[in-house]
């Protein structure tokens, strides 16, 4: 408990990072100001509830895993992603490291989590890995034309097959290079 109260007077006033206990009955015990600030407004005083009045119900189960961890292996520290009530239907995600607490005779005394928003992250993720498939399909796209095309002149025998399989060249990598330039404006 002593490390607990230790991180407490580091992080109670904290305007980023969430710190909160839980009782060996699940019921939160403590909050700092930080998530106070953000869960209160939506659930009320959590002092007291059950931490799942917070939390979407496919993450219980998440919880409590790592919180068996938590008391099995004492000195570490494990990690969980939760999706959070906003208050509005949706979720904020949220990333915890839990630790177990213990009393002065070595009971189990509850869980401790830091954590913090991340959904910023989660969104600008997704947002980026849509952008890197769709770059990745307009470059594909123009790069096949001009291996088949290449492929053409090399199998032919015909000129003119050749002069029309050289324009189409010229104009796929005219198409890629404005593809390239899009993607870097």
């Amino acid at each position: 408990m002593k490390q607990f109260e230790e991180i407490k007077a580091l992080l109670n006033e904290s305007s980023t990072y969430y710190l909160i206990a839980v009782d060996m009955n699940s019921n939160y015990s403590y909050l700092n100001k930080r998530y106070a600030d953000i869960f209160q407004p939506i659930h009320g005083n959590l002092v007291g509830k059950h931490y799942a009045v917070t939390m979407h119900p496919e993450d219980l189960e998440t919880c409590k895993t790592v919180s068996m961890l938590a008391f099995s292996r004492p000195e570490s520290v494990f990690p969980a992603t939760l999706r959070k009530h906003d208050g509005r239907g949706g979720y904020i995600v949220t990333r915890w490291e839990y630790k177990a607490m213990f009393d002065d005779n070595g009971a189990p005394a509850g869980i401790f989590c830091i954590g913090n928003d991340i959904t910023e992250l989660i969104t600008v993720s997704g947002v980026l890995e849509q952008a890197k498939a769709e770059h990745s399909h307009l470059v594909r796209i123009h790069v096949a034309n001009i291996l088949g095309l290449g492929r053409i002149i090399n199998e032919s025998t015909n000129l003119e097959d050749m002069r029309d399989a050289a324009r189409m060249i010229t104009q796929s990598a005219a198409d890629l290079d404005s593809v390239i330039r899009n993607m870097y404006k």
